[in-house]
């Protein structure tokens, strides 16, 4: 199964999702959707509760959940429980939510726009600007995030054609990157901004997302130059396109006389672009 992980939003609410390939056919984070329908603290406990209540579902679930490869918390890829769109319809008849029906339509909307996107992929970044637009960041942030997207983009088909393994390795090389440039590991730099299961990239001012950008981009470019084989040397041209960006990083902090790692998030700088607005 080729397997597109995308987070999608539900009223300002974020769902986990899976695009696979071969069914052509979303997979849905459960955990996550049923958050978004009953806005409980803990939905894992609440799925508990509704598979005690309709033994047909519980009778069923193995057929209904699936196990599929997904973001968690801490930014690691595992197998979560997930739906596609008709096996939750099923779950969603046991949810008694206002929310329901709306969420129906709106997974109806994302399959939909799956496939627009898959004949038109300048339709997904639309999409993308749309989604960073309502959660209120700035034009200015977003059309440097949409250019770190397509410079990701260009650095993991890079780690494919070298053979590295999508998941962990993955993970592994983007935390060479990241400590390379910025002196803080993933965890490391999450923690920093206060962060948990956010995404570090979507939390980054736009400083930061520039020289994360310059990072990944240098190293896409090493690799091209370079045609390495495998996770080791994967991993030395990691180290040395984090340093690039690192070493700038330094000469910008030594001219500001401060460092430009922020522990601010998108919470705190999304607030104060608000506020000002209505100064």
């Amino acid at each position: 199964m080729t397997k597109k992980h995308e987070l999608q939003l539900f009223e300002d609410r974020k769902v986990r999702t899976v695009w696979d390939d071969e069914q052509e056919k979303w997979y849905f984070s459960i955990v996550d959707v049923v958050a978004v329908l009953t806005d409980s603290a803990d939905p894992r406990q609440y799925i508990k509760k509704i598979k005690s209540r309709d033994e047909m579902l519980k009778l069923n679930w193995g057929t209904i959940c699936t196990l599929v490869a997904m973001r968690s918390e801490d930014g690691k890829i595992r197998k979560e429980m997930a739906a596609d769109q008709e096996q939750l319809f099923r779950i969603i008849q046991s949810i008694p939510s206002p929310k329901a029906e709306p969420f129906k339509q709106w997974m109806a909307q994302v399959a939909s726009q799956r496939l627009d996107q898959m004949q038109d992929p300048e339709l997904s970044i639309e999409q993308a600007i749309s989604d960073y637009a309502r959660l209120g960041y700035s034009d200015k942030w977003i059309n440097q995030r949409i250019r770190s997207i397509e410079v990701r983009k260009e650095l993991t088909d890079e780690w494919k054609r070298a053979g590295v393994q999508e998941g962990q390795q993955y993970a592994s090389l983007t935390n060479i990157i990241t400590q390379a440039w910025s002196g803080k590991t993933v965890g490391e730099y999450k923690r920093h901004k206060g962060l948990h299961k956010e995404s570090l990239r979507d939390n980054m001012t736009n400083l930061e997302l520039t020289l994360n950008t310059l990072a990944e981009i240098t190293t896409a470019e090493l690799h091209k130059q370079t045609k390495p084989q495998g996770f080791r040397e994967s991993a030395q041209l990691a180290k040395e396109g984090g340093d690039i960006a690192g070493n700038t990083r330094k000469e910008i902090e030594e001219r500001l006389g401060h460092s430009v790692i922020s522990s601010e998030n998108a919470s705190n700088y999304l607030l104060t672009d608000a506020t000002d607005e209505h100064e």
